[in-house]
């Protein structure tokens, strides 16, 4: 999990098929090893074990010893699948970002195929917001650099999603740029900041992603 990361894959013309969406792990290294089908289970439940937990304590109250206990099974059992609570973290929110690359990857329109490029940007933003704001706690909590977040696949993977609809929209400029500018308003701790800190309504935060879009989309 600490080696080197691979190069930013090149930007794919066809949006349904991003480089990396099969594996967007979200502090691996894009290879996941295959699971027995016993092993698969055990991990499935421990990670909806997981989940429950973090809905009723939050994040920062886990522990492996109360996850053991909530599915049943030895701590050891959750130290050898896991390693530690940053594993934990970050296989929680690997199997959370799936559900939501499902989502804008091979969903219905439009944030899904099927939709303009342009409707399935402004859809994208608002999945991304209620994201964020739900699995605040999980994502701070994996977060021990500053600059990983940017670098793994799941990132990546956003990064390219948006910067594809941008050139099918007609996106004039460097639409990597402007796509970075785009997933900048979506930050974890930025959302968290306007919507708790601030008290921002999220509605308010999604309306500005539409008028960000509009303005990045039909520039010059």
């Amino acid at each position: 999990m600490t080696g080197p990361l691979p190069p930013l894959p090149l930007l794919n013309p066809e949006p349904d098929r991003v480089p990396g969406a099969a594996d967007p792990g979200l502090g691996g290294s894009g290879e996941r090893p295959a699971l027995r089908a016993d092993a698969a289970r055990n991990r499935t439940r421990l990670l909806e074990a997981a989940s429950g937990l973090v809905a009723e304590c939050g994040a920062a109250n886990l522990t492996m010893e109360a996850l053991a206990s909530a599915a049943g099974v030895g701590k050891g059992t959750v130290f050898r699948r896991f390693g530690d609570r940053a594993g934990l973290f970050l296989a929680l929110l690997d199997h959370r970002e799936q559900q939501l690359q499902a989502a804008f990857l091979s969903g219905p329109p439009p944030l899904g195929p099927g939709a303009p490029a342009e409707e399935r940007l402004h859809a994208f933003g608002p999945a991304v917001l209620r994201h964020e704001r739900d699995h605040h706690g999980l994502i701070l909590a994996a977060r021990t650099d500053p600059v990983r977040p940017y670098s793994v696949p799941a990132a990546r993977l956003r990064l390219t999603h948006v910067s594809v609809l941008l050139r099918q929209a007609g996106t004039p400029g460097d639409v990597e740029l402007i796509a970075h500018t785009l997933l900048g308003y979506l930050d974890t701790a930025l959302v968290h900041h306007l919507l708790v800190e601030r008290g921002l309504p999220l509605d308010r935060l999604e309306a500005g992603w539409h008028a960000l879009v509009d303005r990045l989309v039909t520039a010059g």
